[in-house]
């Protein structure tokens, strides 16, 4: 397999969605308690790179195999398909990398606590649960809450647990939870963004192959309004973390980019095409996850 196919099978592109609100976490456990666990930490982000690319690797494989009515979508869309792929090699990369993240996510249980075990587990239900199984996420209406919730807020709250665990000033109760999910909510956002205008934009090749996503429900007019809703309840959420002091208030710095945010998502709402428009999106989570790292990181440089 040469490595640009590989990179597309595992959409190298998309890993932002969750490098960043892993850096996101580890500068908010340092902001708040100064608490590092370097170890676990290097060891978490290797796990979580390797299932991040094992989760989109079984995406492509089931959308290969569930797609048996379409094989146009097969020959010419799908990576697998198009690069003439050995599907069982396909297979066992998916298992290989699930396997090797799941045995270093036990060794970082057996240092840390059963909470991450949770989490862990959701997290591995979601990201197989997805693309594969009877009742797929993606072919139904959650999937862009799944998305969000499990890359934007899950692994930001695994890193921030896995810094403080060992920290007898941090009491593990629904205030650091709930602050937690406030502090992360225009990351969540911002990432469920990017599948609902992935599913705007294929409307009708997700009506081709049976899928029964939240466009399919709303219509293409009332999901172009969450979307922009979406992107204004999380700066709302910014602003009131910053209020509260979850996050550092140079971090409302990330304000300057919302020129560019709204015109990128005017101009998808206007032309929702995938190969025109949508790659407007993945500029805005890139933009807004970006800007949220590099003010943290100057938050907790000057402590403001």
């Amino acid at each position: 397999m040469k490595p640009s196919v590989f990179f597309e099978l595992v959409e190298i592109k998309a890993k932002t969605a969750s490098v960043f609100p892993f850096l996101m976490g580890t500068l908010y456990s340092y902001y708040h308690w100064h608490s590092i666990n370097a170890l676990d930490l290097i060891l978490f982000f290797i796990a979580m790179f390797l299932f991040n690319m094992a989760v989109d690797i079984n995406d492509n494989y089931w959308d290969y195999k569930n797609a048996t009515g379409d094989e146009s979508f097969r020959r010419q869309t799908n990576v697998i398909g198009v690069n003439h792929l050995n599907i069982h090699l396909v297979g066992w990369l998916d298992f290989s990398f699930s396997a090797i993240a799941a045995i270093i996510g036990l060794f970082i249980v057996y240092r840390t606590g059963l909470p991450l075990l949770y989490l862990g587990l959701f997290s591995f239900a979601v990201g197989f649960c997805y693309a594969g199984g009877p009742w797929p996420i993606n072919r139904g209406p959650l999937g862009e809450f799944f998305s969000g919730f499990t890359m934007g807020y899950v692994i930001y709250l695994i890193a921030i647990y896995i810094n403080v665990v060992h920290n007898p000033d941090v009491i593990l109760n629904f205030k650091f939870y709930g602050d937690a999910l406030l502090s992360s909510l225009l990351t969540v956002f911002a990432i469920s963004n990017l599948l609902l205008a992935n599913n705007i934009a294929d409307e009708q090749e997700d009506i081709n192959l049976g899928r029964k996503t939240l466009v399919y429900y709303l219509g293409k007019t009332n999901s172009i309004f969450i979307l922009k809703s979406l992107y204004v309840l999380g700066y709302l959420a910014l602003v009131c973390s910053v209020i509260l002091g979850l996050l550092p208030k140079l971090m409302l710095l990330t304000f300057l980019i919302t020129p560019v945010v709204y015109k990128n998502a005017k101009a998808f709402s206007q032309n929702p095409i995938k190969k025109k428009t949508f790659p407007l999106i993945i500029k805005n989570l890139l933009l807004i996850t970006l800007a949220e790292t590099v003010t943290f990181i100057f938050g907790v440089i000057f402590n403001f």
